[in-house]
């Protein structure tokens, strides 16, 4: 079992717990636990703390988010991919008349950003299809918050002030009305409301979530993006539709890791670890420059593939299959110098922005959900009236047709945000993630390589100094990793830049354990002090 000793500086606990929610701000995993305590499940728990966390963290997500979900229902996973489409009217000719015949993406903000949104539509089939308790009820922590309002925490904040000082959101339609009271980002401690948001989601909640696909919040939003220059529409919108999928998994150390399958970048995390099967790391410190080194090695591999090839899986050129066959992730390895550090490309696989959060009951139904707005503050698009603020994962489409993220009408463009979920012998063990862009696969494998290497408890794991692999043979590593790790990289001939920012740069995350009988023993829960958030239970 674990080692609950923690050399690492934290202020924070694992928890453990029957019931439990963890998520990066305490105010949601509070919301989350009222439906548990009313007697709802971890669907309602989960759908409840993301509702508000739009309101608690904007910075971060919203109601005109994207997201993904995988869940154990008590027997068997599922997963749900409700990432957004792009409008109907979306070319490559439509950009590059707007934008040039150079333009290589849509660009990172404004109407021209905003795919179809996606993660109230995930909310509503969560509730319909798994929860107990009225969507109405669920919504009710969210819908009170937003009204109310709440005091600003510091991490929220300091992102916050950041945004307020980027000409390309402030000058977006909406943002300043509705992020910026009184002409600025609010002061930590300070009271923010959004009384548009409560407007939503009562009706979100009273009409199942149509409101937004095809209703009166529809018919607001394609009117704002006729007014400015936007293709969004309403049948964009009454198209859309989230996907129930099969996740897919890559076996480590006596355990199973899943993901979402593509568009997602899942792919990475499964690669990485299946690479890093031939390696016994356990007999390398998990601390020591020798275990880093060949973990990021692998990571970079695992990228190299994964942006050359992942896509909306009916655009790849080859299947995840291909990618995760054992043959070629064990070609790959063998790329690995342990004594040295390399900038590698795509193999040859065919053969022939973001807030995450994990609710678990004592029934044994265990979430894992993720969701964001990509960029900080998204496309910076708000309707102030309806506190919709839009994402910009349009920005991750490319404008070269010969590639497999082309942009096309209806298509899900190339995603970062990665639920994670672990079984052993077919049976749940934990449901984790954490956030923050191409940080989040490097963020599951140096956890669970921690947590299943090394028997380091869940928060431990969570403490623990990461690195980031910015490019090349380029990282980031966190100030706090210990200084001969540092030296022992660069001597591999890692390029290195330490890091205090740990927000901006190495995420964070929140890990569920299931200890066995969950009505019995119940779950030991993590949450990340890298941000304000918190993991509680009953």
């Amino acid at each position: 079992m674990f080692d609950y000793a923690n050399p690492y500086l934290t202020p924070r606990l694992p928890v453990f717990a029957r019931n439990v929610v963890a998520t990066s701000h305490p105010l949601a995993a509070q919301a989350g636990l009222r439906m548990l305590a009313a007697g709802g499940n971890a669907v309602d728990a989960a759908v409840a703390a993301a509702a508000a966390m739009t309101v608690l963290e904007p910075c971060s997500n919203g109601l005109g988010s994207d997201a993904f979900c995988i869940l154990w229902d008590g027997t068997r996973l599922h997963g749900l991919n409700a990432s957004g489409r792009a409008p109907a009217a979306w070319t490559p000719d439509y950009f590059k008349a707007r934008y040039g015949a150079d333009a290589t993406t849509p660009p990172r903000r404004g109407w021209d950003s905003v795919t179809v949104p996606g993660a109230v539509s995930a909310w509503v089939a969560l509730s319909q299809r798994f929860g107990r308790l009225p969507l109405s009820r669920v919504l009710a922590p969210a819908v009170d918050i937003a009204e109310r309002g709440y005091a600003v925490p510091v991490v929220v904040q300091q992102k916050w002030q950041a945004a307020a000082a980027l000409p390309e959101l402030t000058s977006q339609p909406g943002f300043a009305a509705t992020f910026l009271p009184q002409g600025r980002a609010p002061n930590v401690g300070e009271r923010f409301a959004m009384p548009g948001a409560a407007r939503a989601l009562r009706a979100i909640a009273d009409t199942g979530g149509q409101a937004l696909y095809g209703g009166e919040i529809a018919q607001a939003l394609a009117a704002a993006a006729r007014e400015g220059g936007g293709a969004l529409t309403v049948q964009d919108l009454a198209a859309y539709a989230p996907q129930w999928v099969e996740p897919v998994g890559q076996d480590y150390r006596g355990h199973r890791l899943h993901q979402i399958p593509p568009n997602g970048q899942g792919l990475a995390a499964l690669m990485a670890l299946g690479m890093l099967q031939r390696f016994d790391l356990r007999a390398l410190g998990p601390d020591s420059a020798e275990g880093h080194h060949l973990q990021i090695e692998a990571m970079k591999l695992a990228f190299a593939d994964v942006y050359r090839f992942v896509a909306e899986a009916d655009c790849m050129e080859c299947t995840a299959e291909h990618l995760l066959d054992p043959a070629y992730l064990a070609e790959r390895s063998r790329l690995i110098d342990p004594a040295r550090a390399q900038d590698f490309g795509a193999g040859h696989p065919m053969r022939g922005g973001t807030i995450y959060l994990t609710a678990a009951d004592e029934q044994g139904m265990m979430v894992s959900f993720i969701q964001s707005n990509y960029l900080g503050f998204g496309s910076g698009v708000v309707l102030p009236q309806w506190g919709l603020s839009l994402q910009n994962r349009g920005h991750a489409f490319s404008l070269d047709e010969a590639s497999p993220n082309a942009l096309a009408p209806g298509k899900r463009p190339f995603h970062t945000i990665i639920p994670g979920f672990l079984t052993r012998d077919g049976q749940p063990v934990m449901s984790f993630g954490v956030m923050g862009a191409n940080m989040q696969p490097q963020g599951q494998l140096q956890t669970l390589v921690r947590m299943l290497d090394h028997g380091q408890n869940p928060q431990t794991a969570c403490d623990a100094p990461r690195w980031r692999i910015f490019s090349g043979l380029s990282l980031n590593i966190e100030s706090s990793m210990p200084m001969g790790t540092v030296q022992g990289l660069v001597a591999r001939g890692h390029r290195i830049e330490l890091i205090e920012d740990s927000y901006q740069d190495f995420g964070a995350g929140q890990f569920i354990w299931r200890l066995g009988d969950p009505s019995v023993d119940g779950y030991v829960a993590a949450s990340d002090t890298r941000r304000d958030g918190a993991a509680v239970g009953y």
